[in-house]
């Protein structure tokens, strides 16, 4: 049995002890015992199979990145779109864990400020502005920073004042509070249906 080969591998010009190599007048032909010519055949087999593996494992990695950073664009895009914000800022510049931290409304600064899927944020410390990028979910307001009690009750997106708000099982909730209308007063008469209500209508909405 023969197989035709480059010179590259490299068995000499002549004789050896496992086999004999000659050149005829269509390449090279390698003459070498079973054994040698079946660990050989295995031998390339392996490479080329290893090779194969390979490459569809790259091929997969690259259309999971792909797929991945589609998403997230995509995710950002529709943030921008769908949340209550002033120039891609929301709150109008109001520091998000301020509210948790301190339990009321502080401005934070253009300086410090963290731009997170499409939405920018400021923060009034050094100290806020880390804790908010370890889980930004955490201190993100709920409904895309619009009225929680409008969203409620109307599934409306309506503006906010950032110094009405309201902290609920570790949530932040803003409200619209003008022209003598604090909504955050009507919300507490109706919390938990209005929140059932808020849940299902920003779904429809952000989704």
């Amino acid at each position: 049995m023969d197989w035709e080969f480059p010179e590259i591998l490299g068995m000499g010009n002549g004789s050896s002890k496992g086999g004999l190599l000659k050149k005829q007048q269509r390449g090279l032909t390698c003459h070498l015992p079973d054994s040698r010519r079946l660990l050989l055949f295995l031998h390339l087999f392996i490479t080329i199979k290893n090779l194969r593996m390979k490459s569809t494992f790259f091929v997969a990695i690259i259309l999971v990145s792909m797929i991945s950073f589609s998403g997230t664009a995509q995710d950002a895009k529709t943030r921008t779109k769908e949340f209550n914000l002033d120039d891609e800022v929301a709150i109008s510049g109001y520091d998000p864990v301020a509210y948790f931290r301190s339990n009321k409304a502080i401005k934070g600064k253009k300086d410090q400020s963290v731009y997170h899927q499409g939405v920018i944020y400021y923060f009034s410390s050094v100290e806020n502005k880390e804790e908010f990028k370890k889980k930004p979910s955490k201190y993100e307001p709920e409904y895309g920073g619009w009225c929680a009690y409008a969203m409620g009750a109307k599934g409306e997106k309506v503006s906010i004042d950032p110094e009405t708000f309201k902290i609920i099982n570790g949530k932040l909730y803003l409200f619209y509070n003008s022209f003598f209308n604090n909504t955050l007063k009507s919300w507490n008469k109706d919390e938990s249906g209005l929140k059932t209500k808020a849940d299902v209508n920003w779904k429809k909405i952000f989704h």
